[in-house]
This record gives C-alpha cells, sequence and structure tokens, in this order.
C-alpha cells in the first residue's frame, strides 16, 4: 500500500479534497465517510488523471452523502471559558468552575472541573489548563483501551501499533502505512464504547487498508455492534 495523497478536485464551484492512495488491486474505490472525508484506493498502473475523472463522474454522489452526513456531525457552540459552562469528558457533562487559586490546576469532582489559576478573568489560560488536561487524561485513557482493544485483532495477525494524539479537524482518527495510529484529542469527550469503536476501526486497518468489502466483514467480525457505536458517536449532541 502506498503512502495517502491529500489532493483536491474542483468540481463546478465546489472543491472535493480526497485521500489517494494506490495499491494491488484491480478496480478503484471511492469512500465518504461520516466525518465527510473522501478517500480513493486506485490501482498501482491508474493516473491521477483516470482518478480525477472517475471523481466527476461520482461527483453528485459525493456531495450527496457528505451532505446526508453532515446532519450527524456534532456542532460545538464557541467556548468561553467561564464558570457555568458545560464540558464534556468520557460523555459525561461537566459542569466548569474557574476559581481564584494561586496554585494551577484542573480537578475533576463529582460533575464539575474545577480549573485552579491566579486569575480566573484569564480565559486563555484557563483554556490552555484545560486543553492540557484533555491531552493528558487522553495519552491516559487511549492507551489503556488500547490494550484492552488489541488482543482482538492480535490473533489475526495485526501489531501493536505505536499510538500519537493530537488535534486532527475532520476526523477521530487515521492509521499510517507504517502502522501509526493517531487518534483527535477531543475524543476523550466521548464515551469510553465510542472511543473502542475508533480505536477497533483503526486496528481492523492494520490487516484491511481500504474500506472494501474484506474490511468491513472484518470489523463485523470484531466488533458486532460497531454500527450502533458509530451512530453514537457521530450523533452526539452539543456540550
Amino acid at each position: 500500500m502506498s503512502e495517502i495523497a491529500s489532493r483536491t478536485l474542483r468540481y463546478g464551484s465546489r472543491r472535493i479534497a480526497y485521500e489517494l492512495s494506490y495499491a494491488e488491486r484491480k478496480t478503484l474505490a471511492i469512500s465518504v465517510h461520516p466525518d465527510l472525508r473522501v478517500t480513493v484506493a486506485a490501482p498501482l498502473e491508474a493516473t491521477v488523471e483516470e482518478v480525477e475523472a472517475r471523481l466527476r463522474k461520482r461527483a453528485p454522489w459525493i456531495l450527496r452523502r457528505q451532505r446526508q452526513y453532515e446532519t450527524y456531525l456534532p456542532h460545538l457552540p464557541p467556548r468561553q471559558y467561564v464558570s457555568g459552562e458545560t464540558h464534556r469528558y468520557l460523555g459525561r457533562q461537566l459542569r466548569l468552575k474557574v476559581v481564584a487559586e494561586a496554585q494551577e490546576a484542573v480537578t475533576l469532582a463529582r460533575n464539575y472541573l474545577y480549573v485552579h489559576l491566579p486569575d480566573p478573568t484569564q480565559r486563555l489560560r484557563v483554556q490552555a489548563l484545560l486543553d492540557a488536561w484533555y491531552l493528558e487524561r487522553a495519552h491516559a485513557v487511549f492507551g489503556e483501551r488500547l490494550a484492552a482493544c488489541y488482543p482482538r485483532v492480535q490473533r489475526l495477525g495485526a501489531p501493536y501499533p505505536a499510538l500519537a494524539i493530537r488535534p486532527l479537524s475532520s476526523r477521530w482518527g487515521l492509521t499510517r502505512p507504517t502502522g501509526r495510529i493517531t487518534l483527535n484529542v477531543k475524543l476523550i469527550q466521548a464515551p469510553v464504547a465510542c472511543i473502542d469503536y475508533v480505536l477497533y476501526h483503526e486496528l481492523c486497518h492494520l490487516i484491511e487498508p481500504n474500506h472494501s468489502p474484506a474490511y468491513y466483514r472484518l470489523l463485523d467480525r470484531t466488533l458486532p455492534d460497531w454500527r450502533a457505536r458509530r451512530e453514537r458517536l457521530n450523533g452526539l449532541e452539543s456540550a
């Protein structure tokens, strides 16, 4: 499987961003994902011109599918980082309390998320402290969940992946041909069942790189209720 290349196709007044990869296959496959990504798996001998000719032919279907999926994407309101605001952690709704204290810290108690800092009016600092806390929790939780999920694919020959965590603009996770899985730090806001779904989704890509019928058969066998988990993840209400 080749490296994934990010490209853009102009279709009328629209631009369709897509990820192109090549593999030993006979046909070209176009997939539209719930996070609105478009991926193209092409035969090794296919030219970019041939790929884009096929994309133009399928463009009405691609745009229609993206509009359908947009209905399910969570739309979060702009954060103000002030007391009383609601934030999400592992599926729980938590009330933010910004507290004036000399020592900076973020603590979780019952249904409250406390941010301690000398000047509670410094919203950018509140945001920075929260972002750092979410990232720290993501490293701990995602590492634990990867260790718990991996045995189901280990017996199928999947190597134990390296794990990276960072903000991703339009997806929950991705798998590189090198075997590294990257998860969106915002996934820490989702329930554990949804985190596991994303992990299994990516772990199965270590065996089947494309969203082919074989891939979905593998995902069905590994996590039979993945569709319900995906719907729950994509249907999260605004926090």
